[in-house]
C-alpha cells in the first residue's frame, strides 16, 4: 500500500528521489493514480506555505513546478487507465505582459493527467491570440494566468474581446497571484482561484458538464 502521507512529505521536501520511488510503487501496485495525484498537489500546497514563510524562494518554486510536471506525466497513463481521463479541449495562457508561468504549468500537469486536452499558448500572450486559438479549437474553457498587477487589465481585455469576437459562451477562469473575488468580478471571469487543484476542479466540471 503506498504512503500517501509520505508521498506529500517527499514532495513538500522536494525529495524528488522518494517522490519518483513512490510512484513507481503506484505503478507496480496498481493502486489509485487520482489519489497520489492529490497527494502530490497537497506537497504543492505545503511548498506555498514555505514559500510565504521565507523558508522557499523562488528557484525552489519553478523546481517544484518541474516535479510536479513529472509526477503528472508519469501518472497519466494510470489515470487514464483507470477511466478517469476527462474529455475537452481548455486553451491556457499567461497574459500579455506577463511571463510568470510556474502555476500555469502546474494547471497543465494537473489537468493533462487526466486526459484533458490543453492548447498551452504560453506567456505573454495577446487578447487577438486567445481568441484565434479558441476559433481553431473549439475549445469552449479558457484559463488565464498573470502575477503582476497589470494582468488584471490584460485579463479584462481578453475577455472583452472574446465577446467581439463572439464568443461569449467560453467559460473563463482566472488565477495568479494577483487575482481577488473583485477583480475576477471586474475582468468578466466565470470563476477565479489561487489553488492549481482547485482551478483544475473547476475546469473539469465545466469540460464535463
Amino acid at each position: 500500500m503506498v504512503d500517501l502521507d509520505r508521498l506529500t512529505q517527499a514532495m513538500g521536501d522536494l525529495d524528488e528521489d522518494t517522490v519518483m520511488s513512490i510512484l513507481g510503487d503506484l505503478e507496480a501496485g496498481g493502486e489509485s493514480a487520482a489519489a497520489a495525484l492529490a497527494a502530490c498537489q497537497a506537497g504543492m500546497d505545503v511548498i506555498g506555505q514555505r514559500y510565504e514563510s521565507g523558508e522557499y524562494f523562488v528557484a525552489d518554486l519553478i523546481y517544484a513546478g518541474d516535479l510536479m510536471t513529472d509526477a503528472a506525466a508519469r501518472l497519466k497513463p494510470l489515470l487514464a487507465g483507470a477511466g478517469g481521463a476527462s474529455t475537452g479541449k481548455l486553451v491556457l495562457c499567461t497574459v500579455k505582459g506577463d511571463i510568470h508561468d510556474i502555476g500555469k504549468n502546474i494547471l497543465k500537469a494537473l489537468l493533462e493527467a487526466e486526459g484533458v486536452e490543453v492548447i498551452d499558448l504560453g506567456t505573454d500572450v495577446s487578447a487577438e491570440a486567445v481568441v484565434a486559438a479558441l476559433q481553431e479549437s473549439g475549445a469552449k474553457v479558457l484559463a488565464m494566468s498573470g502575477v503582476l498587477t497589470f494582468a488584471v487589465n490584460a485579463m479584462k481585455e481578453t475577455v472583452a474581446a472574446l465577446a467581439a469576437a463572439g464568443l461569449s459562451d467560453v467559460k473563463v477562469i482566472v488565477g495568479g497571484a494577483a487575482i481577488t473575488a473583485d477583480y475576477c468580478e471586474l475582468i468578466g471571469a466565470d470563476a477565479w482561484s489561487l489553488n492549481a487543484a482547485e482551478g483544475a476542479g473547476i475546469c473539469r466540471q465545466w469540460l464535463t458538464a
